[in-house]
Order: C-alpha cells, then sequence, then structure tokens
C-alpha cells in the first residue's frame, strides 16, 4: 500500500496553489509546442530564451536561497528549498551580483574595469551589428549556399565580438548571458531556413549538425555563468555569514545553512538546475495537448466495465482489478482496462518528462487533470518540515509549511522504486524524488540524463547526511539502505563512473567536445581544459569547427575577464588558431581584435603575416586603421611585414659577370615587394622606416640589375620624405643632429636616386643616339626633278641632323653629369655612409660595398662608351686619372679582368687621338 501511504503522510492540501489551475506557472501559459510522441526518443520543440532565466530548475535549491545574501530572511517559502517548484537564483543574475565593482578587490584589477578602454570604444562605434531579414528572404537565399547552416551563422562571428565590445568588464556575465542569447537567435534562424527545403538533402544534414553544436554552445554558456556566478560570490563572501544552524532549527533552516557554507552542494544543485533547464527547453509544454481516454475519473474504462458487469448476467470475461484504489493492481495483481493501462504508461512517461525537466508542479496538475490526483500527492511529499510558530514569540500563529513525516515518504519513494512490479517511469519517478540512482539510471540513454541523475541523487544524498546529522533522524522503520545514508560524494567520481558505464550512446556522448567542456567547467578544472584544447588543437586541428574556435576563444577571454589564471601557451594557441580560422574565412574586420589578445611579439608576427594577402589599398587602409583602434603595434606591424616580404626568396649579391645571363624581367615575387612598400607610406611617422626598407629593397634589385623595378620602388616614396623626416625630428625638440641610422638611410636614398637618374639619362642618350636621321641617297641616273627633290631632302637631312646632333651633345652633357655624381659622389664616395656611429648592420654594409664593385665599373665603361661616341677622347683618357685617384678610390673596386677591359677601351681612344693628329693623350704633338 505504499502509495496511499505516500497520498496520506505527504499532509497535501489540493486547494493548496501547487495543485490549483490559476497556479499554472507562466511559463507553461507562454509557450505553446506541439507534444512529444509516445516512442521513447522523442524530441521537442526549442523554446526561445530572451529573458535572464526562463526555465524552471531541479529539485533542492530554490529561488530564495541566494550566494548573494545567506540571511534567513530571504527564505520566505520553506517549501522551495527542496522540490521542482521555483526558480534558482544561482541561475539568475540580480543586482547585488557583480553590481558592486569594488568588491572585486581581491580579483585581478585588469578585469574588472567598470568602463571602456578607448581602444574598446573606438573599436565598437566602427562596428555596426548586421539584422536579419524576414524569413522567406532569409530561407529564398540561405537555401541557394552549398552548406546554408554555415552560410547562415556567419555572422556570428561580427555578433559575438561586437557583443564584447559592448560589454565592460565589470558586466562579464551580461556578456554571457549575451552569448547565450546570440546562440538561441542563430538556432531559431537554421530553424526557420529548414522550413523551407524538401528535407533528406546532404547540405541540411550539415544545417542540422551546425544547429547541434550552437545548441551544445548556448547551454554551455549557460551553464558557465551559472557556475562561475557563484564561485565568484563565494569568493568575496565572509566566512562569518556561513553559521551552523541552530540545535532547535527545523529542517528547512538546517538545509538553509549548508547551502550556504558548502559550496560542494551548492553547485552541485546549480548543475541539476543547468541539466533540468536544458530538458525544459526541450520539453516547451506539451501537458496541455495531451489527450487521454480518461479525463475526470482515472481508470474510468476499467470502472466502466466493472459496472456493466455487477449489472449484467453475461458471463464475467477476462479478469480485471475489482478495488480502484491506487494500489489495487499490485495489491491484487490483476490488471486494468487496456485502455487505462495504456493511458497509465503514457502519462508515467510525460510525468518523468517533466520532473526530469524540472517541472513538478506542472507534473501534478496533468495528474490532476487526468483524475489521478493521488499521484499529484504522491509528488508533494519532498517538501521540508518547518514550523515558523516556534521561538516565534508573536501571538498571531503562522501557517506550518512542509511535510513533518518526509523521511517516511522518502523510504516509501524508495521501496517503490524497488519494487519491479511498477512500471519502469513509475519506478523512476520515485527514484528521482527518493535519490536512488539504481532505479533511476536505467531510464537515461543520454549524457545529459546520467549526468542529471549522479548529481539529483549527490544532492539528495548530501541533504539527508545533513538533516541526520543535525540530530533530524528518522525511526529504525524509516530507516533508508546504510550506502545511499553514508555515501561519499564527489565530482571527480561521478565522472568516473560515467565513464564505466555500459551504455554506448553514452560513453560516445561522453567524448564531443562540448561535453567534454562541460565537464572540466563543472570540475573547476581550468588546466585539464586547456590540456583538452591543446590536445585538439594537436590532433585534429583541421577538423575543428569554426564555431567551436569562436566558442573556446570567446571562453579564454571570459576566464582572463575574471582573472583566471590558464595555461597562457594554450590559450595562445587557440587565439592562434582562431585568427587563421578568420583569416581564412575573411572576416577581415574580426582579426585585429583577437591579435591584440596575443602577447606582443606574437601579435605583432601574426597581424603582419595576415597583411601580406591584403593587396586593396582600401582595405590596407581599414586594417591599418582596426589595427590602431585594436591598440597594436601598427609601426613594428608594418615593418615587419616589409621585412618578410623583403627577406623572401632573396638571392645572393653577385657580380654583373654572373648575372648578365639572367633575365632582368620583373617577376611576380618582385612585384609584391615592390607593393609592400605601401604598408609603409600611409603614415607619415613611418617615412624612415619606409626609406630605410626601399634601400634595402633597392639593394636587391640593382644586385640583379633591375633597375626598372628599382625605379618602381624608388616612385613609392613620397618626394617630401626627406623634408618630414627632418621635420618630426625637430617637433620632437631635438636640437642635435639625426639619428645615425638616419641620416645614413637618407644619403643612400640619395645615391641610389643618382645611380638611377644616370641610367635614365644614358638610356636616353642611347635611344637617341641610335636613331640618327638617315642621309638620302641618289641614284645613278636620275631626272632633273628627281635632282631637284634630292636636294631638297639633302637640306632636310642637315636641318634634322643639326637638331639631332645638338640634342645628341645635350644629352652627353647630361649623362656625363650624372655619371659623374654617382663616380664623384660627395664626403666618402657612392654607397658610403658618413656617420659610423650607427648601430652595426653587417649585411647592409656587405651588400652597398657589394654594390660598389657590381654597379661603378659599369658606369665607367658607359661613360667611356658615350665620351667615345662624341668624340671626345681626351676626356675619355682623363678618366684613366679618375680611377687611379687615391681619393676617391675607384679602382679599389675594378676586378683585374675589368681594369684590362678599361685599358683597351682607352687605348682605342688613344688611337683616335693619333689619328687626329694628337698624342696619345690628346694634347698637341710639340715640334
Amino acid at each position: 500500500m505504499d502509495s496511499t501511504l505516500l497520498s496520506r503522510r505527504s499532509h497535501v492540501d489540493f486547494s493548496s496553489p501547487v495543485l490549483r489551475d490559476a497556479e499554472i506557472s507562466r511559463t507553461a501559459r507562454r509557450h505553446k509546442s506541439t507534444g512529444i510522441t509516445s516512442d521513447d526518443n522523442w524530441t521537442g520543440a526549442s523554446t526561445s530564451r530572451t529573458q535572464t532565466v526562463t526555465w524552471t530548475p531541479g529539485s533542492l535549491l530554490r529561488q530564495n536561497l541566494t550566494p548573494q545574501s545567506f540571511s534567513a530572511s530571504r527564505l520566505q517559502d520553506v517549501s522551495a528549498i527542496l522540490g521542482t517548484g521555483g526558480i534558482s537564483s544561482h541561475l539568475v543574475q540580480t543586482p547585488g551580483r557583480l553590481g558592486n565593482v569594488s568588491m572585486m578587490s581581491s580579483l585581478d584589477e585588469s578585469g574588472w574595469t567598470g568602463t571602456y578602454s578607448p581602444q574598446r570604444t573606438t573599436m565598437l562605434n566602427s562596428m555596426n551589428s548586421p539584422g536579419y531579414g524576414e524569413d522567406v528572404t532569409i530561407g529564398a537565399v540561405m537555401v541557394q549556399e552549398d552548406d546554408p547552416g554555415e552560410a547562415a551563422t556567419m555572422s556570428m562571428f561580427r555578433e559575438f565580438l561586437h557583443a564584447f565590445l559592448n560589454h565592460p568588464s565589470s558586466e562579464v556575465f551580461d556578456l554571457v548571458k549575451k552569448y547565450e542569447d546570440t546562440c538561441s537567435e542563430q538556432m531559431g534562424l537554421l530553424k526557420r531556413i529548414v522550413k523551407h527545403v524538401t528535407p533528406g538533402q546532404q547540405k541540411f544534414s550539415k544545417t542540422a549538425s551546425i544547429l547541434w553544436l550552437l545548441r551544445q554552445e548556448m547551454v554551455t554558456w549557460r551553464l558557465i555563468a551559472s557556475l562561475y556566478r557563484d564561485r565568484i560570490q563565494s569568493s568575496l563572501e565572509e566566512e562569518s555569514m556561513f553559521d551552523i544552524a541552530a540545535p532547535n532549527a527545523s529542517e528547512k533552516m538546517v538545509v538553509e545553512k549548508l547551502f550556504q557554507r558548502d559550496s560542494l552542494v551548492r553547485q552541485t544543485q546549480l548543475v541539476v538546475d543547468w541539466l533540468e533547464s536544458i530538458a525544459k527547453d526541450d520539453v516547451g509544454d506539451f501537458s496541455e495537448k495531451i489527450e487521454f481516454y480518461a479525463k475526470s475519473v482515472y481508470w474510468e474504462n476499467t470502472l466502466s466495465t466493472l459496472k456493466q458487469r455487477s449489472s449484467s448476467s453475461i458471463g464475467i470475461g477476462r479478469p480485471l482489478v475489482y478495488e480502484l484504489d491506487p494500489d489495487a493492481p499490485i495489491r491484487q495483481k490483476l490488471p486494468l482496462d487496456d485502455l487505462d493501462r495504456e493511458d497509465d504508461v503514457r502519462l508515467l512517461k510525460y510525468l518523468f518528462t517533466l520532473i526530469r525537466a524540472g517541472m513538478t508542479e506542472e507534473a501534478q496538475r496533468l495528474c490532476k487533470r487526468c483524475g489521478q490526483a493521488w499521484r499529484a500527492a504522491t509528488l508533494e511529499g519532498w517538501k521540508l518540515y518547518s514550523d515558523p510558530n516556534i521561538n516565534n514569540g508573536e501571538s498571531q500563529l503562522q501557517p506550518v509549511e512542509g511535510n513533518p513525516y518526509r523521511c517516511v515518504w522518502k523510504a516509501c519513494c524508495w521501496r517503490m522504486a524497488e519494487d519491479d512490479q511498477f512500471n519502469r517511469y513509475e519506478r523512476a519517478i520515485y527514484a528521482t524524488l527518493s535519490g536512488n540512482l539504481k532505479q533511476l539510471l536505467p531510464v537515461c540513454d543520454t549524457w545529459e540524463d546520467t549526468i542529471w541523475a549522479y548529481f539529483r541523487a549527490m544532492v539528495d544524498s548530501l541533504v539527508d547526511q545533513e538533516i541526520r546529522a543535525s540530530g533530524m533522524a528518522p525511526s529504525e522503520t524509516d530507516e533508508l539502505p546504510r550506502e545511499y545514508r553514508e555515501a561519499s560524494w564527489t565530482l571527480e567520481g561521478v565522472f568516473e563512473e560515467l565513464q564505466a558505464t555500459d551504455k554506448k550512446r553514452v560513453l560516445e556522448e561522453n567524448k564531443e567536445h562540448y561535453h567534454r567542456i562541460q565537464k572540466y567547467i563543472i570540475l573547476a578544472d581550468l588546466d585539464g581544459l586547456m590540456d583538452e584544447f591543446s590536445e585538439w588543437l594537436s590532433k585534429e586541428k583541421a577538423l575543428l569547427v569554426g564555431h567551436l574556435l569562436r566558442f573556446m576563444t570567446h571562453l579564454i577571454l571570459f576566464f582572463r575577464t575574471l582573472g583566471l589564471q590558464t595555461k597562457e601557451d594554450v590559450c595562445e594557441e587557440v587565439l592562434v588558431t582562431y585568427i587563421q580560422r578568420l583569416i581564412n574565412e575573411k572576416h577581415i574586420e574580426l582579426i585585429a581584435f583577437y591579435v591584440s589578445h596575443l602577447r606582443h611579439d606574437l601579435a605583432i608576427s601574426q597581424y603582419a603575416a595576415f597583411l601580406e594577402n591584403v593587396t586593396e589599398p582600401d582595405q590596407r587602409h581599414q586594417c591599418l586603421e582596426l589595427a590602431k583602434e585594436a591598440g597594436l603595434d601598427v609601426a613594428s606591424i608594418t615593418k615587419t611585414v616589409v621585412e618578410n616580404v623583403r627577406k623572401r626568396d632573396t638571392g645572393e649579391f653577385s657580380h654583373h659577370d654572373r648575372v648578365a645571363a639572367l633575365a632582368p624581367n620583373t617577376t611576380e615575387e618582385d612585384l609584391k615587394k615592390i607593393d609592400v612598400i605601401d604598408w609603409l607610406v600611409f603614415d607619415p611617422a613611418q617615412r624612415s622606416e619606409a626609406l630605410k626598407q626601399s634601400n634595402a629593397i633597392m639593394r636587391l634589385f640593382l644586385a640583379s640589375q633591375k633597375r626598372d623595378a628599382a625605379k618602381e620602388v624608388f616612385a613609392k616614396i613620397p618626394p617630401d620624405s626627406i623634408a618630414e623626416i627632418y621635420n618630426q625630428w625637430e617637433e620632437q625638440a631635438m636640437d642635435s643632429a639625426l639619428p645615425a641610422e638616419d641620416e645614413n638611410a637618407i644619403r643612400e636614398h640619395l645615391c641610389i636616386r643618382a645611380y638611377l637618374e644616370a641610367y635614365d639619362a644614358f638610356n636616353l642618350w642611347f635611344n637617341h643616339v641610335n636613331v640618327p636621321p638617315q642621309k638620302p641617297a641618289l641614284a645613278g641616273q636620275v631626272s632633273f626633278t628627281e635632282k631637284v627633290a634630292h636636294e631638297h631632302k639633302e637640306k632636310k637631312y642637315e636641318m634634322d641632323y643639326g637638331i639631332w646632333k645638338s640634342h645628341l651633345d645635350t644629352l652627353t652633357t647630361d649623362v656625363k653629369e650624372k655619371i659623374y655624381n654617382v663616380l664623384l659622389f660627395v664626403d666618402g664616395g657612392w654607397m658610403v655612409d658618413v656617420r659610423e656611429d650607427a648601430e652595426n648592420d653587417p649585411e647592409r654594409a656587405h651588400q652597398m660595398a657589394s654594390l660598389r664593385r657590381l654597379c661603378l665599373p659599369g658606369l665607367c665603361f658607359i661613360l667611356h662608351t658615350v665620351m667615345h661616341k662624341a668624340e671626345q677622347y681626351k676626356e675619355c683618357l682623363q678618366l684613366a686619372d679618375l680611377v687611379a685617384s687615391h681619393r676617391h678610390k675607384l679602382y679599389e673596386v675594378f676586378t683585374k679582368t675589368e681594369v684590362r677591359s678599361l685599358l683597351q677601351k682607352l687605348r682605342e681612344s688613344s688611337l683616335k687621338l693619333l689619328d687626329l693628329q694628337l698624342d696619345p693623350f690628346g694634347y698637341e704633338v710639340q715640334s
């Protein structure tokens, strides 16, 4: 007669608010879903979560027990401490929670600034959060994508960053709630997309996978907010607040004090509440749409059959119960009518589903609506007993709360759960209420269900142990099994048990990424979580979904905001992987922010590597602005970009004889080196660096005789750069000379300009000298008319030749001047530094010395050719004096072969002088 005893001992008043229709929860009224089938593997519609908390949590920790203030005055409803009726304040962010930032002085100050940083404010102003279109528009556009689920959720990357920038560090849990809401909204979007398509298409199986991932992310953010809000608040509470309950305290007060002082019990209940909220999201409110054959009287089909048999003389027929008290089928071992039995099976499953979702009041209401008020009564006995009139001292009596025979009620629940005559779901219901884990596990087929069973039983056992320890022990006949009463619970032990389960599905789900994350969040094992992240990145980096990487990244930022210590190397590895994913998926506007959370040197290298592939000028400007807003070292980044490109595929400096066979054409890699200088000219403050880097690139091009490429690099430098460098130095109130490095860079820039100008002048001369006017020729026998025409052509030729010769003389003079500017470069010579106090740069020194050897001999040969062609033979021979001069030391840059070649050319000029009746050096012969 266990169920009858349960009904009697529960002290249930069916006029109480628990069972009145008027007290149907607002959630149940607001949400209407399609209901669930009788199949074991049902799935319900997920409800949107737009309020701070919209679920009814689990069985033990109730709304009035908060970690913000553990005063007894907050516990207005004794019956709400133990059961499934209210909302746990651990899952509700109240004004006291993190509202006073000054309370958090014990935490990392850097993580609790109440205002935006300038970089955060600027980045926030530069971002525009996209909105959503109409459902039809969404469907029409997204269904065309190869992976509509991925395409539809691309905005989440931007929305998460926008949320982070929009919430100061002191509102960290508001931020987590925003993350959860964003996931919920995107889930709704995906569901709307799926409605527009034909089921069964392969690409929409991917959408379903994304939908599952977002659901897991959503509930994980919910778990994080719940647990870490409690952990932070607990770390701020004074130990003096955790008093022991008075000797004559009621069960309610004992449990209240337990939850105040014991974080294990409190956080275990938070996990139960969390798991029940997940189940409630899936359940919605199907109870309004459940139809049963029996609606007003329970077992009405059996009752009708028994009435017919009692008034009929026809044979009895199939045996049925002949009494209709709740225990009759078990006591008499006789069946009910088939329709009633079917109703009972379906009802029990629905009741367990509601209890699994923390909706005990809904379960009771459903029992009453189906004519089984006695069953609703059996679900009432969990409430803790409290008599506020004891030690009250007031004349007016207060109502007594709870069940004074709760221990007896619980023992009855335990025995019913052990009795295999009852339906498996009925046994599971009473196993849940009594903490009988062994009988609860058989109906838990998923990871979440199994964890819920363990944690629910754990809280129940710890609460029961506390009540017994307080001296409120039941009589011997009501004792629960010893293994339950003396169980030693740990969070780690629960997960070890889970790993040893024989249920294949649970083992498989235990390996899923989000379940692994949830495990470590529950255990508060950040090192273990970081190790898990590291293992994923080392083994399956390419397989990690972008949304999972986004979650991992923002979880790390959450930990940093709270000032929690984590493994920085793993955190940076996660951030770098996420940044690379953003780069691959072209989320240009998001990259700078995440790079700013890396250490300085790594941030520079990562953003520089990203910028290398940004080629559009407008996009480059945008990337640099975003880097400034994120607080990155833009000068070091742009310098690194240029150096990375400049040093790529760099050949060694070679002598002209060895590069002569190479085609001096500009390659694709050369174009990248030319184009990369643009990164340094956006900001006038970087003109000095632009000069240095452009010099380095032009040295490489000059060594390969790619003078056209060098000219393009030179053209990238604004003409006012040298003046700008001097102006910036003066603006710094510096009266001293420029730094040696800057002064040497300016001189090198001028050296290269002189060399390029010399070659430009020579090219003009060469192009002109090879296209002289053609002298007209006259055939042998010609007419008079032809002779006259010929004479006119000769006159025109002479005129054209005079013009050509005059221009050639001008070009020759210009070439000579430009080449001498190089050969006779002031203050030590071409490509020679003036300041020797600069920082030593062996590579640069080597390249400049090599360029002197590579370029100066060639210019000497060109100068000789120009003068020889202009019949300036005497000046040709004077070139020997220039080369041999100890002042300029040009002879040092000539090889022996080049000297012999130069002497041969000088010999030819000397022979021309002899032909002109002059001495070999161009002077008149003395008679």
